[in-house]
């Protein structure tokens, strides 16, 4: 029998099933003949330069890629190469927001707001207060301070009018962060989200557009991008746990399950208030990115089209347990993904042909859905992974192991096998006498990087007790 394998199944502390998500493997739908979707190792991160510090933020301004590592505003060349334009101030492990006109990219780093177009100059107009934000609509700047709407003179964007300040006034709650969409400026408050479109004038020129407030808000700065035409967010509205959204046409459509929400309430409001969402459009995949402190939730908004239901993975950069995925930032440039590193000053890209993370082994790990035989119990004879052997690195040959649980909570020693070295494609993946169950039963597989392989399909053989 065919075991499901694209996500799993497991017990909590609580009596309630839980979903465990793939670490390091993306579920891919791939109508085969074999399955209808398979997991693949997820994209390894390469380096290929250093810069002056860790990374704070990146985006692509006329084919180049710019970005800002520890205190300083640089350009990263498709060989690595770094070279630093100036001092953009700190915190350096804090974010920055980047936006471009067509002739100025504008940085948001500490509160401040500097522009580079040949040279570096921050904005020092006292009108325009902190900025915790910018975008660039309409031939304007605009930032938020947390209270206003703050926008740059059409003629001279280096200065600011306090009588053009604008506000997101629907609901009493602080300004977080501002989106640009189809022409659109998104305020993105705690509790609610509201659109602004320009109208012109000669005060301030946006105007708030009433039917298409979203009652829901965001947690922080960063933890808002656009993604597959919508704004995505991580937030709440008024008196509602945390989840994921996809806000547009003046509503928000949780896509956030059950184990995600699990996932957020384990860490605190001031934790979420530091995560960063961003998107990636890669292939056939549309990934939004939510990065948490320990680990990156990732959801596949173009899979879960395909298999009608919302499909999610986890990326972590340990060997065991959960820590923080180190790829952050992404830029399309050159040809490749770029990203930076959040706790180093390494730079790199992403590849499909190794999976180890800046030449660091990572594990990777997925399960099964639950086995049942309607309660009359089965051995297991066998168990073979249909996978595509015979890409590991030349001289490994790694082992990958499984192991089960009858209850969901307690499991079985691990049982080893070995992969097979590289070019040993016919490699078959089978493990033999693994025990029964009385009434249900769920697998688990784990290895490492050095294991570099798509797995198909599981197959089980069984023999039904006869009580």
């Amino acid at each position: 029998m065919q075991i499901p394998i694209l996500n799993g199944i497991y017990a909590g502390s609580e009596p309630e099933l839980r979903t465990s998500y793939p670490v390091n493997m993306v579920p891919v739908p791939k109508q085969s003949g074999i399955s209808n979707g398979f997991l693949r190792p997820a994209d390894g991160l390469v380096s290929n330069g250093t810069g002056p510090g860790i990374d704070r933020g990146g985006i692509n301004w006329n084919g180049t890629c710019y970005r800002v590592m520890g205190t300083k505003l640089v350009t990263v060349a498709a060989n690595g190469a770094v070279t630093t334009l100036g001092d953009v101030g700190g915190p350096i492990n804090g974010l920055v927001s980047m936006d471009y006109s067509f002739d100025r990219l504008a940085i948001a780093s500490g509160g401040r707001l500097y522009y580079w177009n040949g040279s570096l100059a921050q904005v020092t107009d006292p009108d325009l207060g902190t900025v915790l934000d910018v975008v660039w609509v309409d031939g304007y700047f605009m930032t938020t301070d947390g209270t206003s709407l703050v926008v740059t003179e059409l003629t001279n964007p280096t200065q600011v009018n306090p009588l053009k300040y604008g506000s997101s006034e629907a609901d009493p709650d602080p300004v977080v962060a501002l989106v640009k969409l189809r022409n659109e400026v998104y305020a993105l408050n705690r509790n609610t989200i509201e659109v602004f479109d320009n109208i012109g004038g000669d005060f301030f020129p946006f105007q708030r557009i009433d039917g298409a407030q979203i009652q829901k808000g965001v947690v922080g700065t960063f933890a808002c991008c656009v993604f597959v035409e919508t704004i995505a967010f991580l937030g709440s509205g008024r008196n509602e746990e945390p989840g994921i959204y996809l806000g547009a046409n003046a509503a928000a459509n949780k896509i956030s399950t059950q184990e995600i929400d699990q996932i957020l309430l384990q860490y605190s409001e001031t934790e979420l208030a530091t995560v960063k969402l961003e998107a990636r459009n890669d292939k056939s995949h549309q990934h939004l990115y939510v990065h948490l402190p320990d680990r990156t939730l990732v959801y596949d908004a173009a899979a879960s089209g395909v298999l009608e239901e919302h499909v999610w993975f986890t990326l972590t950069s340990s060997l065991t347990g959960f820590s923080q995925y180190r790829a952050r930032n992404f830029v399309w440039a050159h040809g490749k993904w770029l990203v930076g590193d959040p706790q180093s000053s390494v730079v790199g890209y992403m590849a499909q042909d190794v999976s180890s993370h800046w030449d660091q082994i990572v594990r990777w790990e997925f399960g099964t859905l639950v086995v049942y035989n309607e309660g009359r119990g089965a051995i297991f004879n066998e168990l073979e992974l249909v996978a595509l052997t015979g890409r590991v690195a030349i001289g490994t040959d790694p082992a990958i192991t499984t192991s089960y649980s009858v209850d969901g909570q307690s499991w079985s020693q691990d049982r080893s096998i070995r992969v097979g070295t590289t070019g040993n494609t016919k490699k078959r993946l089978a493990w033999f006498q693994q025990g029964h169950m009385r009434s249900w039963r769920v697998q688990r597989f784990r290895g490492d990087s050095q294991a570099h392989m798509s797995f198909v399909r599981l197959e089980a053989q069984l023999e039904p007790l006869a009580y």
